[in-house]
């Protein structure tokens, strides 16, 4: 089952993806530059179920660069759940290439891992591709047929073979939902939503703990990433446990930088004068998008942030890209619409991903998307299991 509910099916075809979590623009895009008005076909493109027959894709993470078994322009997807449709039991991360050839680049188990993931594995939307050829995933696990949270879970640290090497994990990381990352060749920052925090507690009541947290590592060419230290930079996010969902709280984050492009970048910057960076965060509860001023260098928590927009097409927001032009794209959960937000939070469009099930039609369908500009919007159906396009 996905966020809001949808039972899972199967559809095997071809074609693929390339993304932008997180991206360097100048200056704020004016309303008028909405990239969603063109794009008016939708084409399914491939299956994203494994040989072992995980479902529910949620993650989507673009390799940048070729190295060990990453392509350049391939998409990385992570499945939440396993081929009884359980949630928080998925531990597949799928390879999608351009023309839609899909293989499988990790199959993890909890005793192959090198380091603790408290709770075992049951990998989240929270997916990125390092530079450097370093995927990290994240894990919020379950038990009994996706009953029982086990634990808090970890960030899983992968090399370029896909091979686990190291884990991340501690009273910081608590249920990790969904990452952005900003990385150059000798550090890289993570930002990471976190739902658990005293949710399972409370019993399916709301509670206000969901966090956003940096993680700042120190990157090698010799060694793997090390990490330097966590900062709690959101927090006071509603959350709660979900019979449907599982669990629904702060979802999909995209940072905003206007230094050059990562962090090597932005190393002296004055933490009060000189970043300007923003780390929009989708409040699917609070069914809003908020925004964390400074980001990348903030030691306080901005709380839950600022509103950049809420309510009008929102409808429980959850995944979330950051354009060139620097609007904001994302997916519902309660529907199958996609909206786009300027800078100045004006809703500048939406658009019907999805029409099945329901009501409302496409409800529980959409996590996952990236942007290319030459391509469209791509984007996971974790009701069909499948990869499509957005396009004109």
């Amino acid at each position: 089952m996905s966020a809001f509910s949808r039972s899972a099916g199967i559809i095997r075809c071809a074609l693929l993806a390339v993304p932008l979590a997180c991206v360097a623009v100048p200056a704020l895009a004016a309303d008028d530059q909405a990239v969603l008005p063109p794009l008016k076909t939708i084409t399914t493109v491939a299956s994203t179920v494994p040989g072992n027959g995980d479902v529910n894709p949620y993650g989507m993470a673009q390799v940048t660069r070729t190295i060990g078994n990453l392509r350049a322009g391939h998409i990385l997807i992570s499945n939440f759940n396993d081929s009884g449709n359980f949630q928080g039991t998925g531990t597949t991360i799928v390879d999608v290439s351009p023309d839609g050839h899909t293989s499988l680049f990790a199959a993890l188990t909890a005793a192959d891992l090198p380091g603790s993931c408290p709770g075992g594995i049951g990998l989240t939307t929270a997916l990125v591709v390092l530079k450097q050829g370093w995927v990290i995933v994240g894990s919020l696990p379950t038990a009994n047929q996706g009953t029982v949270f086990t634990g808090p879970g970890c960030l899983i640290v992968l090399d370029s073979l896909g091979n686990p090497v190291e884990t991340f994990y501690g009273s910081l990381i608590n249920g990790p939902w969904d990452m952005t990352a900003f990385d150059g060749e000798s550090e890289a920052r993570l930002f990471v939503s976190n739902v658990l925090n005293g949710t399972v507690a409370a019993g399916g009541a709301v509670v206000h703990g969901g966090t956003v947290t940096r993680l700042n590592l120190k990157l090698s060419a010799t060694g793997m990433p090390t990490l330097q230290s966590i900062t709690i930079i959101g927090s006071g996010f509603p959350e709660r446990t979900d019979p449907a969902a599982l669990v629904i709280g702060p979802t999909g984050v995209g940072l905003r930088a206007s230094c050059a492009g990562d962090p090597d970048d932005c190393a002296h910057w004055d933490a009060d004068k000189r970043d300007s960076s923003l780390l929009y965060v989708a409040d699917t509860l609070g069914n809003r998008i908020t925004v964390i001023d400074r980001a990348l260098t903030r030691d306080t928590s901005a709380g839950t942030g600022r509103t950049l927009s809420s309510g009008g097409s929102l409808n429980g927001p959850l995944g979330l890209v950051v354009t060139p032009t620097g609007t904001v794209l994302t997916v519902n959960g309660a529907d199958g619409f996609i909206t786009e937000i300027s800078p100045h939070g004006v809703q500048l469009h939406k658009t019907l991903l999805d029409n099945t099930g329901g009501p409302p039609p496409g409800a529980g369908t959409l996590f996952g998307l990236v942007f290319d500009p030459a391509a469209g919007v791509w984007f996971v159906d974790d009701g069909s299991n499948t990869l499509n396009l957005l396009h004109r």
